[in-house]
């Protein structure tokens, strides 16, 4: 598709604008929903729009990798409370040494996350997220993810991904630092970042919206991120469909917070999600890529994801690693 103003979609009907961009309907939403929505497209479903990247997408990205600059897009593991880690993910040491018989002696800790939250970077399977009862491709939620786990649409089935990896680096282009909880990134938004830094959003690609969010936090402390976040609105999906992407993913959620949807919370995933088969990358550190692509010159890079291989699991921490 093309980068011009044509790839914006209208307002849906009797928007009304705020801060959080047009407000969209129930209705509406379905509407949307239905259009983007690629079931019945893959045999192997559960890996969803993953099945786009093939062996030319994994050497077209290697392709990216000049400097052989490596930045890791994980967050460090965050045990502390605070307004946006109600849950925090615990460590504690399991043997000091004094456990097994020495020589030589050994060190041992223990980790565990309720991940699908605000405060570690994981990534949403397709088991994650169901919309009006259904996840990807048409599966009745309650037959394909019990207290066992997910019968479709696991981590692990998803496996490893190597692609183009694009940042949208919306305070860059705005010349902010960062942008506002509640702002939302429309179509035209996207459009403009395409122009501005030299992108091309593309089939099989996986696209990172940064934000500033922990740039704003750093400096002005934090929030509850689950009320008041930028992210994108539901009028850049169609956008992002229409190229083919195969990830998602922010320094947030993808989603922009107060929702814009009447009655849905997190309208972005489920239309990612649950309908175009696109796993979200969630809660990225883009702070050193944003500092390395500028040095660069470029925001194009190679991207690795590598989840855990967690049968049933519905997601999984990572520490994706970009490669210029």
């Amino acid at each position: 598709m093309s980068n011009g103003p044509s790839d914006e979609p209208a307002a849906p009907p009797g928007a009304r604008p705020g801060r959080d961009g047009p407000t969209v309907s129930r209705a509406e939403f379905d509407d949307l929903f239905a259009s983007v929505r690629t079931w019945g497209t893959w045999s192997a479903a559960d890996r969803g729009a993953w099945n786009r990247v093939t062996g030319d997408h994994v050497r077209r990205a290697a392709a990216l990798v000049r400097s052989g600059t490596t930045v890791q897009l994980g967050l460090p593991w965050d045990t502390r409370a605070g307004p946006d880690n109600s849950r925090p993910a615990l460590h504690y040491m399991s043997d000091l040494g004094d456990v097994e018989a020495p020589e030589p002696a050994t060190h041992k800790d223990f980790i565990a996350a309720d991940y699908h939250g605000k405060a570690v970077s994981h990534l949403d399977a397709l088991s994650h997220v169901a919309y009006r009862g259904r996840l990807y491709d048409g599966r009745p939620a309650r037959e394909s993810v019990d207290a066992g786990g997910a019968r479709f649409g696991s981590v692990e089935a998803l496996g490893p991904l190597v692609t183009k990896g694009v940042l949208l680096d919306l305070p860059a282009v705005l010349g902010a630092a960062w942008l506002e909880p509640g702002h939302a990134v429309r179509a035209r938004d996207l459009v403009t970042a395409e122009r501005a830094l030299g992108v091309t959003i593309d089939e099989g690609c996986a696209v990172l919206l940064r934000s500033g969010r922990f740039r704003r936090r750093r400096e002005r402390g934090p929030w509850d991120t689950g009320t008041a976040s930028a992210g994108f609105h539901v009028d850049a999906v169609p956008l992002l469909a229409g190229r083919a992407i195969a990830l998602l993913g922010a320094d947030g959620d993808s989603d922009v917070r107060p929702s814009p949807v009447e009655g849905v919370h997190s309208p972005v995933h489920a239309l990612a999600v649950a309908a175009m088969g696109v796993p979200l990358l969630d809660n990225l550190d883009l702070e050193a890529l944003s500092a390395a692509c500028a040095e660069a010159g470029r925001h194009e890079f190679m991207i690795v994801v590598s989840p855990l291989r967690v049968p049933g699991g519905t997601g999984s921490p990572v520490n994706p690693v970009a490669v210029l």
